[in-house]
């Protein structure tokens, strides 16, 4: 299911054109959101779609979610992750499994310069756990605009999801993504080389996402290898704080995302947290037996949580 869902091919008609906005997240770093705005946009709620790793913008699963959430009459913002997308000249930085702060300020952004009444925000795998992080690192602090929270196969423990990637089963994935990942640092090395410097003995070595988190992230993005970056960016450390309705949308038998970590007492026990957990699925596919519009699972229930949470008829 994992790889019919990458290979579908799909239409998004009913999507209108977006337009491109950059957001400053820090200084000397801009990401590129596509808006997706209704008529009138501060009487419509908004969701901010978060993809994951190595997609962007523009992977089915942004598109479908937003085609579904603008038909059912909310203003949509598909936002790239730095250096995603092709925006790798917009920031000198890489982008990793726990930089929450990214869409922390394009939230805050949306609130407090466009005066958006309802915000959700919805991350996809690595972009789930984004989501869950900067949920919890909000707690009770979280502006009231912010309504809702949804995950969909969110990598929370990332240690474990890495480890998944590198069973001999997972080959396809790993392969996948470490070409991809590989590819990418090539050029932002090209684009940065004295920034970037790459021993391409060692680079050529790299055979795993944690070989590539060993060798690049940690040592460009301030962790001391990829334990301690594992360790540090994983939402589960700070799920437990999540106060806000939040739904994690996981299948049991995703190949990459194990579901051991969604079984802890701080998703159990925490009562702002809604799991769904199929037996099937595999990682954010939740392709449905029955044509039509919904299809695509997961992208129908994103829409209806948010509906669910909001208070601005938007019929």
């Amino acid at each position: 299911m994992t790889i019919a869902a990458n290979f579908w091919p799909r239409k998004f008609p009913r999507l209108s054109k977006s337009v491109s906005r950059l957001f400053e997240v820090e200084p000397g770093t801009q990401v590129r959101g596509e808006c997706h705005w209704q008529e009138n946009p501060r009487a419509h709620p908004t969701l901010v779609l978060l993809h994951g790793l190595e997609g962007s913008s523009e992977s089915g699963y942004m598109l479908g979610s937003a085609e579904k959430a603008f038909i059912a009459g909310l203003n949509v913002v598909r936002l790239n992750q730095r250096n995603c997308g092709g925006t790798e000249k917009l920031t000198q930085t890489l982008y990793h499994s726990g930089l929450s702060g990214d869409i922390r300020a394009v939230l805050l952004e949306l609130i407090k310069r466009d005066g958006l009444p309802e915000i959700f925000a919805a991350g996809f795998s690595m972009g789930g756990n984004l989501v869950l992080k900067m949920a919890g690192e909000f707690g009770d602090a979280a502006p009231p605009q912010l309504r809702a929270f949804i995950a969909i196969a969110p990598a929370l423990d990332l240690a474990a999801c890495a480890d998944a990637l590198a069973e001999p089963q997972n080959f396809l994935y790993n392969r996948h993504f470490v070409k991809r990942l590989k590819k990418r640092m090539r050029y932002k090395a090209g684009l940065f080389p004295d920034l970037f410097p790459l021993d391409p003995a060692s680079f050529r070595r790299i055979g795993t996402v944690r070989n590539f988190d060993d060798v690049v992230t940690a040592r460009f993005c301030g962790f001391r290898d990829a334990a301690e970056y594992y360790a540090r960016s994983s939402a589960r450390n700070v799920i437990a704080a999540i106060r806000r309705p939040t739904l994690i949308l996981t299948a049991q038998d995703d190949p990459f995302v194990p579901f051991r970590p969604f079984q802890n007492s701080a998703i159990q026990a925490n009562p702002h947290i809604s799991l769904v957990a199929p037996p099937h699925g595999g990682h954010c596919a939740f392709i449905s037996q029955e044509a039509g519009p919904g299809r695509f699972w997961a992208e129908s229930q994103i829409v209806e949580f948010c509906l669910s949470k909001s208070s601005v008829n938007v019929l």
